[in-house]
């Protein structure tokens, strides 16, 4: 008889792929406030240590305003005015996109968040679900589990967030999905044995998502 089909592990990424992002207005926001006219540096490839060090909490949101100050000569900026230039980035969160992963939830998938990110970031956009939807959590609401780099101490394209997470879940890499826009993380999930969704552009989760799920393999006959 054939195995019963086990629905696969969903392990979103968060920027990118359930909200909508740009880097490069965070670029240029940073840039207006230089009086050199420089910018951060800070993409969706590659950052500065600072940033590495944001994201996995070994700085507090004051200590990192300070190092935005000292290495990029933002000493005339406010607190506000940082912030809003560091959270220009974040854009929206389609209702759609979290209606799917209802759906999906609903349906008996677990699922998880997997995100690079920071305390200024995740209190924003929390912030904005919360008076956009109702939401008491954030995007936790929608989610069996998040695992914020900020709060895990790790953060992607490292091995480590990705073990900690699979372990926390009690999944096995095989039977897990995971979604992500940026390939040097998608890179480290097929390493370890994850399947995985690469949402490269014009890609969306709602577009690409269902045929995955769809293409997922199923366990061999018995």
């Amino acid at each position: 008889m054939p195995a019963s089909r086990r629905l696969p592990n969903l392990l979103f990424d968060f920027g990118g792929v359930i909200i909508n992002i740009d880097y490069q207005r965070t670029l240029e926001a940073m840039r207006a406030l230089s009086p050199a006219g420089s910018t951060i540096e800070f993409t969706q490839q590659a950052q500065a240590q600072l940033f590495d060090d944001m994201e996995t909490g070994r700085l507090s949101a004051a200590d990192f305003r300070h190092g935005l100050r000292q290495h990029y000569n933002l000493h005339a900026a406010s607190d506000e005015q940082l912030d809003a230039a560091w959270n220009a980035m974040l854009l929206d969160v389609p209702l759609e996109r979290l209606e799917l992963i209802r759906e999906l939830r609903a349906q008996g998938h677990q699922t998880a968040l997997l995100s690079n990110t920071n305390a200024i970031h995740i209190g924003t956009i929390n912030a904005a679900l919360k008076t956009q939807y109702g939401f008491q959590h954030g995007i936790a609401d929608v989610l069996d589990r998040v695992f914020y780099s900020q709060e895990v101490g790790f953060r992607k394209p490292g091995e480590e967030i990705f073990r900690h997470a699979l372990q926390e879940m009690n999944w096995l890499p095989e039977e897990t999905l995971f979604i992500e826009d940026s390939f040097q993380h998608i890179e480290t999930a097929q390493r370890l044995g994850l399947h995985t969704l690469f949402l490269a552009p014009p890609l969306t989760l709602t577009d690409a998502l269902p045929d995955a799920i769809r293409a997922f393999p199923h366990p061999a006959a018995s």
